[in-house]
């Protein structure tokens, strides 16, 4: 009988653990995905508070039409039925993108002035916030960026400016934003400022959280693109604004009960990090894009409400600054709002 000599006995046993290393490596993939949408079922589970429904302080973001001459009187009167009844205090209207330097031209939103007393007049106490964003070139060339002081100082005028032609607030979306980003939080500081000199609220849409400890510097590690926040970062932005919009969509989620799960963990982390001083609203996806990211199919408004209601009563079903806010008007069906009325507007 011949036998391996050593050396192709280790060669063997070299070979082998490489294939079980290799395995382990398929696998623990697989087995973290399973763990997770496991987690993410169980978080979907169980009955909200009771109680967990709107506070009267929703937002819903409003397309340009309404301020570059598209909506007349009519939209306005037919939005005031839209929302009546609803929890709707407050419209994020677009009237940007700021240019790259942070300025802001006025022919951006013309009609601005026609838009917020007529909705004043129809929506009384409902407040009219101009909804300025720009795209940061935080993982491209092109685009806004706030290491630059000038940018910063541009975008402080930008805000005087709209602020002075009679929007009741300002709400930003500047994207995509990296957690940690320290010129974001001293743009932050030199807007409260202002806002508060003219009583108005100051606004922000923030990036979801990390759902792991330190998952969005592992994600970008791997893409390029973090993606979240970490549960500090957001905790320091919100305490720098009146309000804080979590865009919980976008979550990559292929089924309901999993993205219902995803926003119920979102919800208590936000409610972890945000100070009862400031206002925290949630996300609904008032649209319905099937592209990688995003699946229609899943990220439904009926889920997405559920998922709210189950972190409210989890973590602070008694606390009055909350609320949702509904992404976008000119993409919602009628789906879309009877399942925000019916599942959160609901007294």
């Amino acid at each position: 009988m011949a036998y391996p000599s050593t050396s192709e006995a280790i060669g063997a046993v070299a070979k082998e653990n490489r294939s079980r290393t290799a395995l382990v490596l398929v696998l623990l993939p697989v087995l973290f995905l399973l763990a997770a949408g496991t987690a993410l079922r169980v978080n979907y589970t169980g009955d909200p508070a009771d109680g967990t429904y709107t506070r009267g302080q929703d937002a819903i973001w409003l397309g340009h039409a309404w301020v570059d001459g598209r909506k007349k009187d009519a939209d306005v009167q037919a939005l005031a039925r839209r929302l009546r009844g609803t929890g709707i205090r407050d419209l994020y209207v677009h009237a940007g993108p700021l240019e790259h330097d942070g300025t802001l031209p006025k022919s951006a939103y013309t009609k601005a002035g026609w838009l917020i007393p007529a909705v004043h007049r129809a929506l009384p106490g409902v407040r009219v916030q101009a909804w300025l964003g720009d795209v940061l070139a935080t993982e491209t060339p092109d685009g806004m960026r706030l290491e630059r002081a000038a940018t910063r100082a541009a975008v402080v005028a930008s805000t005087r400016e709209v602020l002075a032609a009679g929007f009741d607030g300002v709400h930003f979306d500047l994207e995509p934003l990296h957690s940690g980003d320290r010129h974001y939080l001293g743009l932050l500081d030199d807007l409260r400022e202002v806002t508060r000199a003219h009583g108005a609220p100051l606004s922000v849409a923030a990036h979801q959280i990390d759902p792991l400890p330190a998952f969005h510097s592992l994600w970008g590690t791997f893409t390029g693109h973090p993606k979240w926040w970490s549960q500090a970062y957001f905790g320091q932005v919100a305490r720098r604004v009146d309000q804080i919009a979590l865009m919980s969509y976008d979550t990559m989620q292929p089924l309901q009960s999993l993205y219902g799960g995803y926003v119920a963990q979102q919800t208590s982390l936000a409610l972890e990090a945000t100070p009862p001083t400031t206002d925290l609203l949630m996300g609904l996806p008032f649209f319905h894009d099937d592209r990688f990211g995003h699946r229609a199919s899943a990220e439904t408004v009926p889920a997405a409400v559920r998922g709210v209601r189950l972190g409210l009563s989890r973590t602070d079903a008694d606390r009055e600054r909350f609320g949702v806010a509904l992404y976008v008007d000119f993409a919602a069906t009628e789906d879309d709002w009877t399942a925000y009325r019916k599942g959160w507007s609901h007294p």
